[in-house]
């Protein structure tokens, strides 16, 4: 909306140009949702605590956080609220890989909302069904990897891997299905990271950090050309969003750090995670994400080996699952926890852009 206002003014006042410049956008688009998220925090988490939207806590896990129990949750609602205003102000409305990107964060955010609505009535960690929590999850990424695939540009279903410079195959139709498969498995990764004070919203800082070179990068034919990766046109609008994404992190995390005064919740990490897929498959970046996204990968990996190890052997490779709760009951403090898995995500994304020039 402002984007076309300033267009008008533009006519009147060359210096207005200004604000039709990505960078320009994405970094107010940043700090749009940087400062809604602390004016009104303080706010909603108070609105959280009298509608008494406490976090239930399984007794199974590490005992330091019993004392956690009743921490207003739900904090993803803030997150959502802060980057779908910033990009009604600095996003580009007419661009469909907007609403594509947007329509996944709202859905997955949905999907997350229903969950955590149900475990706070019931007063337990039983929220959605497992089968309708995927049902749900598999029919959002579907249609959204449908509009992609019929909408999308000639070489959207290309696959292209690391240090490689051309795609290695054209998957065809056989790239719904994979596409399909990342959202989900994106999505309930980086869900599964969401444990400990603070650790989620500094990971998912890094890695849309990251996603904002890439996406600005990638929908520039000038620097696409140079580094040698697939020009998307379009593909520099999602660095508003990313940015904007990134600043609500930001602000959520002033909120979230030890003592966390609420928690993310599965509102906010299923939008987020949904959000962090659909931005990687829409500027061709599927495998680069697993390295972008290590973190969550290493922590989904503890999950299913804890399940299969248990399931054929009934033995447990590590302590608690996922791997952050494994690290608390080896002894480590929650804040070394965080702060390590922190550098550990850093490294990763250093990582995925030095992909960029080693090709």
């Amino acid at each position: 909306m402002v984007l076309e206002f300033f267009d008008f003014l533009f006519s009147y006042f060359t210096p207005f140009r200004v604000f039709s410049y990505l960078t320009i956008r994405g970094a107010f688009a940043a700090l749009t949702t940087l400062l809604i998220c602390f004016i009104f925090g303080n706010k909603i988490i108070e609105l959280l605590r009298r509608l008494k939207i406490g976090q239930f806590v399984r007794e199974d896990g590490p005992q330091t956080h019993l004392q956690k129990t009743g921490t207003p949750t739900m904090g993803g609602i803030f997150i959502i609220l802060s980057v779908v205003i910033a990009m009604l102000f600095w996003g580009d409305l007419k661009d469909k890989s907007v609403w594509i990107v947007m329509g996944a964060f709202l859905a997955f955010g949905a999907i997350g909302f229903t969950d955590d609505y149900l475990k706070v009535t019931r007063h337990n960690s039983a929220g959605l069904p497992v089968w309708a929590k995927l049902l749900a999850q598999f029919a959002v990424a579907l249609t959204v990897v449908l509009i992609m695939y019929f909408t999308g540009e000639e070489n959207s279903t290309a696959l292209y891997i690391p240090f490689f410079k051309n795609p290695v195959a054209d998957m065809g139709w056989l790239w719904v299905p994979f596409a399909v498969l990342l959202i989900v498995g994106e999505s309930n990764a980086v869900n599964f990271s969401d444990g400990l004070d603070g650790l989620l919203a500094g990971l998912l800082i890094l890695v849309f950090l990251t996603l904002a070179v890439l996406t600005y990068i990638t929908g520039r034919v000038d620097y696409s050309d140079y580094l040698g990766i697939p020009y998307i046109p379009g593909a520099g609008e999602l660095t508003v969003f990313c940015l904007a994404a990134a600043g609500a992190c930001v602000g959520f995390l002033f909120f979230n750090a030890p003592p966390a005064e609420v928690f993310m919740g599965d509102t906010g990490s299923l939008a987020l995670g949904g959000a962090v897929a659909v931005v990687s498959l829409m500027i061709k970046k599927e495998i680069l994400l697993f390295i972008i996204g290590g973190v969550f990968v290493l922590e989904i990996a503890s999950v299913v080996i804890q399940v299969i190890s248990y399931k054929l052997r009934k033995k447990r490779v590590f302590k608690m699952a996922p791997l952050h709760h494994h690290y608390e009951l080896s002894g480590w403090a929650e804040t070394k926890v965080v702060i390590r898995f922190w550098i550990i995500g850093g490294l990763f994304a250093i990582i995925s852009l030095s992909t960029l020039k080693i090709q």
